[in-house]
């Protein structure tokens, strides 16, 4: 709720700005830090929710940011159109600070695998000794080199289209096409995570490779003859990408309780969060860098691909990430999701007979 409040007052702070410096600290620091605070508690506490179909719903619910990248950028050039930025910045304001009773419908739930006392000082209350353990200290490392070429084609896709020959439209469908394969490749990653023929880690492996040669292939395409054409092979690469980039999603976050434990879920989440902005403060500016010094950017995407391909190969490094040469024991059936909402009322029901013939029935 506080996260809902932050980040619309970053923007109607900036819709005020007179420089560069005040957007820095209304886009950056205001509703950077408020969506911080709405995105870990809301994805962590929806990983407690469930336990049969978790990554499902991790999927399910990360599709708004596929949505959103159809959605709203023709939405955003009509605000423009219509009210100018600072107008358009007011209504973002507005939209984002539904967040806010978004937060109060959100039930904290206390758990079995949770701790009986709350952390005390501030390095545990961030969770930092989950560092401790091997297993999330790898996984920390690969997302942190993953972090460093995610978010690059969010920002440089759509100009990596005009520099290989498309013209605007053609070039805002590369971007809706992955978009859609992302949103869609979330619910369906979701699903198949969660039948447990394979372990997450592995998935998590792949489909992060996946990534990295998705975005490969969108740097090697080669240039187009002429603005009216649609560009088929980079349309197809984009595809491609848009469907390991959406599977790898879910995964990223729905693994998280099987490494750390569930009283641990929304620490991991934040600390997650943290490393990959932390390779995504490196990765879009080294990417616009190449592209100053090359002319294009097939470098900035190969450098992309490199830090995802990195970071796969070391997730290979997590427990059950790699096959065994031994036959594996079947995964333990997880519990019944109704246990984790809810207590289970025990109600007695009166038949017509009386007392005498009262059975005890679980509703």
């Amino acid at each position: 709720m506080a996260g809902g409040v932050l980040t619309s007052l970053g923007f109607v702070f900036s819709a005020f700005a007179q420089s560069l410096l005040h957007l820095y600290l209304g886009l950056g620091l205001l509703a950077g830090c408020g969506w911080a605070l709405a995105f870990a508690p809301a994805l962590g506490t929806l990983s407690r929710y469930f336990s049969r179909r978790r990554v499902l719903a991790v999927g399910l619910a990360l599709t708004g940011n596929g949505a959103s990248s159809l959605l709203l950028a023709p939405a955003l050039q009509l605000l423009l159109d219509t009210f100018g930025w600072r107008g358009a910045l007011l209504l973002l304001g507005a939209v984002t600070f539904h967040l806010t009773p978004c937060g109060a419908l959100l039930r904290p739930l206390a758990l079995p695998g949770d701790p009986p006392a709350p952390p005390r000082g501030p390095l545990a209350a961030l969770g930092l000794g989950l560092f401790k353990r091997r297993a999330f200290s790898v996984f920390a490392l690969g997302t942190a080199l993953i972090g460093g070429g995610y978010f690059i084609p969010y920002v440089h896709l759509a100009p990596h289209a005009l520099d290989r020959g498309l013209g605007g439209y053609g070039a805002a469908l590369v971007v809706a096409v992955a978009a859609v394969g992302d949103a869609g490749a979330r619910l369906v990653c979701g699903w198949l995570a969660d039948q447990g023929w394979v372990p997450l880690p592995r998935l998590l492996a792949v489909f992060g490779a996946l990534t990295g040669l998705g975005l490969l292939a969108v740097g090697l395409v080669p240039s187009v003859g002429s603005d009216d054409s649609w560009g088929a092979s980079l349309l197809a690469a984009a595809g491609a990408y848009g469907l390991s980039a959406g599977s790898y999603a879910p995964l990223v976050f729905g693994v998280l309780p099987g490494l750390v434990g569930i009283g641990g879920v929304v620490q991991a989440t934040g600390l997650v969060m943290m490393l990959m902005s932390l390779g995504g403060l490196l990765g879009p500016p080294l990417s616009g860098f190449l592209r100053d010094e090359t002319g294009d950017f097939t470098a900035s995407f190969l450098m992309c691909s490199s830090f995802i391909l990195s970071g796969s190969f070391i997730y290979m490094g997590l427990p059950r990430a790699l096959p065994s040469c031994h036959p594996a024991s079947p995964p333990p059936t997880p519990p019944p999701e109704r246990g984790e909402l809810l207590p289970v009322p025990t109600v007695v029901l009166l038949p017509p007979g009386g007392p005498q013939s009262t059975v005890e029935a679980t509703c």
